[in-house]
């Protein structure tokens, strides 16, 4: 799966209110934001550039060959503690071992971070959703009356500056970027809290070529499968094998989601209903060839009964040719023209009895007031019934479903 890639440029202002140091404080920081959507976290590199004013700390450059600023080992100074409230995981970058002081008071402290934190995903519209996630800054321990964040409140200058710096945003397209700071209570004191929300939009080209389309042309080649002569099985295993594609596809999209999410994602709508239609389509293939083979077997008994009858009509007259033959010699010309009378009288009796024990397709037709072939008919108007309501059917899914998908907006969490 791909991840986003966002390049940010924010600026935060720190001021400490008079307390026992009275520092000014300035916090600047870029974002390098990772996006993972199935375990719902935020990945963010981020740039840190803190900036507080120490009035212990003041010189005349002129006074020291024109040294303005020098660098000295971080240990030997204090810093601000700042933490990420949506971290989750221990920041596993190497700390930047010094710190810049200037001749007018000012320290700065860079460093870099890699953030995992957690943002929540809602996933209803996906692939075209537009996500937000948090990144909330305050301090460890210090109350808002000793350490308070001061930040800029233009948040279409912030998205500017970070539209600005933005290298590859990847899978993500970045809409805006707002900074808004607040006081919370934590542990029976208020604290500073200053709250950056990165709103994006998913580039949803991707999905749509690579899994929205692959899932609607195999549904039409579910339709085109009633071009297909149902006498046989290639339009059974054809639909068969279309079913576990469809379920392939949906294994895939498994993969991709997270299992989280309040509502049912219209994507999985969209791939249930497709995966029940072709099996609707399956079912009724299945009941039309029953249908078929059933007039087929009828004609298969039917041909072995009469088959069977002639053999036996040949094997009576064979027989009684014989028996002419052979009792020429031992019987008189009278004799003779009566058992020839007698055989003629014989032979429509038997006829007559043999057509009465035979149980063929053509009597049951008769009896029940059907035709040769009825159930073929009656499974060839069920296939072009079923043709025009499953067609009315699934465009009228579709078109609902890519309605609300459009038109639905996105959740609020």
């Amino acid at each position: 799966m791909k991840t986003v890639i966002l390049a940010l440029m924010v600026l935060v202002v720190v001021s400490q209110a008079k307390s026992q140091s009275g520092f000014t404080k300035e916090l600047s920081l870029l974002f390098n934001l990772l996006k993972k959507e199935i375990d719902q976290t935020f990945v963010s590199f981020v740039w840190i550039d803190m900036k507080w004013e120490d009035p212990h700390i003041y010189w005349k450059p002129q006074h020291f060959g024109g040294l303005d600023k020098m660098t000295v080992p971080a240990d030997l100074l204090w810093k601000p503690d700042l933490m990420i409230e949506e971290m989750i995981e221990k920041d596993k970058a190497v700390p930047n071992p010094f710190i810049t002081i200037h001749s007018n008071g000012f320290v700065q402290y860079v460093r870099d971070l890699m953030v995992v934190s957690s943002c929540r995903m809602q996933v209803y519209k996906f692939p075209f959703d537009t996500q937000s996630c948090t990144l909330s800054f305050k301090s460890i321990i210090y109350p808002e009356e000793e350490l308070k964040f001061d930040l800029f409140e233009n948040n279409t200058l912030v998205t500017e500056w970070t539209h600005t710096m933005m290298r590859d945003e990847s899978e993500w397209l970045f809409i805006s970027m707002t900074v808004d700071g607040k006081s919370v209570p934590r542990f029976h004191q208020n604290q500073s809290v200053v709250i950056y929300t990165i709103t994006m939009k998913r580039r949803s080209l991707l999905y749509i070529v690579n899994f929205l389309v692959p899932v609607l042309l195999l549904f039409v080649l579910d339709l085109a499968s009633f071009m297909i002569s149902d006498s046989g099985g290639e339009k059974l295993g054809f639909e068969v094998t279309l079913l576990l594609a469809v379920t392939v596809m949906q294994l895939i999209l498994n993969d991709i989601l997270p299992c989280s999410s309040d509502k049912i994602p219209l994507i999985a709508v969209y791939c249930i209903g497709i995966f029940g239609l072709m099996m609707v389509s399956l079912l009724e293939t299945i009941l039309v060839m029953y249908l078929i083979e059933k007039d087929s077997a009828s004609k298969e008994r039917k041909a072995d009964k009469n088959r069977r009858l002639s053999e036996d009509c040949g094997d009576v007259k064979k027989w009684t040719h014989c028996a002419c033959v052979c009792n020429v010699s031992d019987e008189s010309p009278s004799e003779l023209l009566s058992v020839a009378k007698e055989d003629k009288r014989r032979q429509p009796m038997e006829e007559s009895n043999s057509l009465v024990k035979q149980p063929d397709e053509m009597s049951d037709a008769v009896k029940e007031g059907r035709k040769p072939d009825y159930w073929t008919r009656v499974a060839k108007k069920l296939d072009i019934i079923f043709f025009y309501v499953y067609v009315t059917v699934s465009a009228l899914f579709l078109v609902v479903l890519f309605s609300v998908w459009t038109n639905a907006e996105d959740e609020k969490w």
